[in-house]
This record gives structure tokens, C-alpha cells and sequence, in this order.
């Protein structure tokens, strides 16, 4: 090969690369920006969800979760009569 040529390629080679560099970006841009919005229109979504729908739930899970921590509360404290009496009943047995 010529220096001549060798030095064309050598100088097409970066410029080259540069083009396709900017060409990907362009279409991860592209691609992003459809994310995007995809992105906004599932937050809408979401939000009329929660304001039609989980707030009406609010209260009601205020109610279950009540009496649920009341049992979880005693349950320690059964688990340890239960363990005595087993134990109880063990030493008599």
C-alpha cells in the first residue's frame, strides 16, 4: 500500500467511527424518548388508579391491620404458655 493511501484510511478510519457512534446514539435517543413516554402514560395510569380505586381501600386496610397487630402482639406470649404447658406435660408424661 502507498503512504498516501495508508494515510487516507487512516484518517477515514476515526470519521468512520464518529458517524457510527452518532448513529447509535441517535437511535438510543430515539428509543429513550419512546421509553419516555411510555413511561409518562403508565404514571397517569397509576395515579388514576390510586385516586379512584386504593383510596377508597385506605380505611378498610386500616381496619384489617388492627386486629392483626393485636394477634401479633399475643402471639409471642401464647407461644410461651404453649411451651410451658408442652413442657408440663412432658415432665408428667
Amino acid at each position: 500500500m502507498s503512504t498516501d493511501l495508508m494515510i487516507l484510511l487512516s484518517m477515514l478510519a476515526p470519521a468512520l467511527l464518529v458517524v457510527v457512534l452518532a448513529i447509535a446514539l441517535t437511535q438510543v435517543r430515539r428509543r429513550l424518548t419512546i421509553i419516555s413516554e411510555g413511561l409518562g402514560t403508565l404514571g397517569g395510569a397509576l395515579a388514576t388508579v390510586e385516586s379512584q380505586h386504593l383510596r377508597g381501600l385506605d380505611k378498610l386496610v386500616s381496619d384489617i391491620n388492627g386486629p392483626l397487630n393485636t394477634i401479633a402482639v399475643t402471639l409471642p406470649g401464647i407461644a410461651a404458655k404453649a411451651a410451658l404447658v408442652v413442657r408440663k406435660a412432658q415432665a408428667a408424661g
